[in-house]
């Protein structure tokens, strides 16, 4: 039974105990608060479709339990609309798995280590198509010679020959050669994401968070693969036990968040929400916001990483999901499922997918931060709540900021101070009073 207190998470994901100094977590599993499996098997009807009003207020107030996280997750990122049956969600589920599947072996019929069972972290190819004739590359990609080295397992070649024949051949196509530039630095990634979790101490589950992000590197050509997207995949990997299915949670999340990411010669695609952190917070904090102008922080450049990767690294694992999740049920729109699918092309979309097209929404099945933007009319899109958690956490910070930071280093180290001292509840209680006051502040403006 559960303790009054609530009862710690963290065995669902567990620490490799030689990380000691990992965020203490705060997340607990408490009775009448977190959303059970048994509460959201209640939510579902005979055939199938989910009273999705009656989770989200739970999920704000207490979270999801580690072991129904992952189906939930799918449905408060658009994978499935809470309007469809059973057997629809079954078969929407199956397609999708077919189109991974189709597309994994795109991408393992162009580089056969894709679904191999490794990956490799050094480059295998130059800008003009050549193949890289190095002992590691060679070693890394040949499918016979055992297990690809890793900075984790091998720094350097363990002295085995092999035939310079197995290695690629030349490539021309300017896609294809962008795309195998970027696995070595996925593989990068891969090894330095969650590194303190004893589930990616299993070299498959390093090689299916490469894959996975492999293969959207290659089908999202406008975006690609970008550092920080292994810190948004690897909880799907953890939550979800098929790959198929992992990855089209973490693509229904890039959806979201892959303007983020889009980058012209110019600029990177994050300075947009960077630009409306700082329009919020010279709204609600004026004098904090003249103050970093006045350190030559005015682009707010360095709350660059709570906004690329969602505050993951603010936050232990465990209450980085149970903050990624709260938002997502605040943000909740039932409409998103099917603004996700009309933008798929029509031999992609399930049959019977159970759109609400055309029909009005309920503002009870919608997210409490949903139905405050639903209050103002407007053409423009309303902004993500995580702009108002940052916005939230330089509020808390204000005084500080303001009396001690005297250059933009001493903002970074405050702003730093705070990893493992946030309360993923507060701060999101703190956004969505800013934002109530924001949107008061702005209406009058």
């Amino acid at each position: 039974m559960w303790g009054s207190s609530g009862t710690p998470a963290d065995s669902f994901y567990e620490v490799r105990p030689e990380c000691t100094d990992v965020p203490k977590t705060r997340f607990k599993i408490k009775a009448g608060k977190t959303l059970s499996s048994r509460k959201w098997q209640a939510a579902f009807s005979p055939e199938g479709y989910l009273d999705i009003g009656k989770t989200l207020s739970r999920i704000h107030r207490g979270g999801i339990h580690p072991s129904i996280r992952g189906e939930v997750w799918e449905f408060l990122l658009g994978c499935y609309h809470p309007n469809s049956t059973f057997e629809e969600r079954e078969q929407l589920r199956q397609r999708r798995r077919i189109d991974y599947a189709r597309w994994k072996e795109d991408c393992r019929q162009m580089f056969p280590v894709v679904g191999s069972g490794r990956f490799i972290t050094a480059p295998v190819i130059t800008d003009d198509g050549q193949p890289i004739q190095d002992p590691i590359v060679l070693m890394q990609i040949n499918p016979d010679k055992g297990q690809a080295l890793s900075s984790q397992e091998n720094g350097k070649a363990n002295g085995n020959t092999m035939n310079p024949a197995s290695a690629m051949e030349p490539v021309k196509d300017k896609k294809i050669i962008q795309w195998l530039r970027t696995l070595h630095q996925i593989g990068l990634d891969v090894i330095r994401t969650d590194r303190t979790l004893v589930f990616y101490e299993k070299q498959e589950n390093l090689s299916k968070l490469w894959d996975i992000l492999a293969v959207y590197s290659w089908i999202d050509t406008d975006v690609g693969y970008c550092q920080g997207m292994s810190d948004l995949c690897s909880p799907m990997i953890i939550l979800l036990d098929d790959e198929a299915d992992a990855f089209w949670c973490f693509e229904r999340l890039m959806r979201r968040l892959r303007g983020n990411f889009r980058c012209t010669d110019n600029s990177v695609g994050v300075e947009a929400q960077l630009n409306n952190l700082a329009a919020i917070t010279q709204v609600i904090d004026p004098k904090l916001h003249q103050h970093l102008e006045t350190l030559g922080g005015g682009d707010y450049l360095f709350a660059f990483r709570m906004l690329m990767v969602l505050f993951r690294r603010e936050f232990s694992f465990c209450d980085s999901l149970y903050l990624w999740e709260m938002m997502w049920a605040l943000e909740y729109d039932p409409d998103l499922y099917g603004v996700y699918e009309d933008s798929d092309t029509d031999n992609e979309r399930a049959e019977g997918s159970g759109s609400s097209k055309g029909k009005a929404k309920s503002k009870r099945h919608c997210g409490k931060y949903e139905r405050e933007n639903m209050k103002v009319k407007g053409s423009e899109e309303p902004l993500p709540i995580s702009i108002f958690l940052v916005a939230s956490v330089l509020k808390d910070k204000s005084s500080k900021l303001l009396t001690e930071a005297r250059g933009l280093d001493d903002v970074v180290k405050i702003l730093n101070d705070i990893t493992g001292n946030l309360d993923a509840k507060k701060a999101c209680s703190g956004a969505m009073k800013l934002h109530k006051k924001y949107l008061r502040k702005a209406k009058k403006t």
